[in-house]
């Protein structure tokens, strides 16, 4: 089956942009235009490929056709690249908080001026999920299995460590950390998908200790509320300031990750991987879990 070149850049398009309106304005048609190409690329297929919710997303058949478009833009950025032509394509990733907000914006520095980026923010144990599924061409990720037609590239592990601010941990941890003051002192918890100060707690208190939570779904915010005294939690050590009093020294938490990409070749894939491998590697700690 051939498919329109153009009825997979609206397919794309709607995707990324989360709705019809979002891709006429990126690919400067009309909203009708991009309905149009939408409805064909169905009728052709004979599969609704779009869930018209907002923002809209590709059903299971849809991300098979949104993997062909992403593969397709790859390739004609590369070959506009060759001609010397600037195909504006911006390269789709997928990033966990914790690294946007601390190494990986260094590392893609050199290449701001040269190539576009669309980083998607996920959890490190989700974001293999938007490469499965097309959304994007390369991903931080806990996964090291690489993903079927991808590449798996150890990085090293973000080291966190369980901390307070010192008014807090004199408040609630005047004898020293234990089970029964972590099951009263009030934590912290990145969202509902946090594993990290659930396992901190279940090691030291026991999986029955229930202290109140306050959930911040911001790393930098995530990281101002320990400092101002909200609750405890584990920060990653590139975020440490040195006033934070350490609940448990000696005792960090290592999270593996690994950078997944796409096997096809592509010069501005190339350039994105190295500059991710050389940045993780000098912010990094030697991959293992603590």
């Amino acid at each position: 089956m051939r498919f329109d070149p153009d009825q997979l850049r609206a397919l794309s398009a709607a995707v990324t942009a989360g709705s019809l309106d979002g891709a006429a304005r990126a690919l400067h048609v009309t909203p009708s235009a991009i309905s149009q190409r939408l409805r064909a690329l169905e009728t052709r297929t004979g599969r609704v490929l779009l869930v018209r919710s907002k923002p809209v997303r590709p059903t299971t058949s849809g991300k098979a056709l949104l993997l062909l478009a992403r593969q397709l833009e790859l390739l004609e950025a590369d070959a506009a690249a060759a001609l010397g032509e600037d195909a504006h394509r911006p390269l789709p990733v997928a990033v966990n908080a914790d690294s946007l907000a601390t190494w990986v914006l260094p590392a893609l520095a050199p290449l701001a001026a040269t190539t576009a980026f669309h980083l998607r923010r996920e959890d490190e144990g989700r974001t293999s999920e938007l490469l499965r599924e097309g959304e994007v061409v390369a991903a931080v990720t806990t996964e090291a299995t690489p993903v079927a037609g991808c590449a798996s590239t150890p990085l090293g592990a973000m080291r966190y460590r369980a901390v307070a601010a010192p008014a807090f941990a004199r408040r609630w941890f005047p004898d020293g950390v234990d089970a029964d003051a972590l099951g009263h002192a009030p934590m912290l918890a990145f969202d509902r998908d946090d594993p990290l100060q659930h396992e901190f707690l279940t090691r030291h208190a026991g999986p029955d200790a229930r202290p109140p939570t306050h959930m911040v779904p911001s790393s930098a915010d995530f990281a101002a509320a320990v400092r101002l005294g909200f609750g405890w939690a584990l920060l990653p050590e590139l975020q440490l300031d040195p006033g934070l009093v350490e609940l448990d020294p000696g005792a960090p938490t290592d999270v593996a990750l690994h950078w997944q990409r796409w096997r096809r070749q592509s010069g501005a894939l190339e350039a994105l991987t190295r500059a991710i491998v050389a940045g993780a590697r000098a912010a990094l700690v030697p991959s293992g879990r603590g």
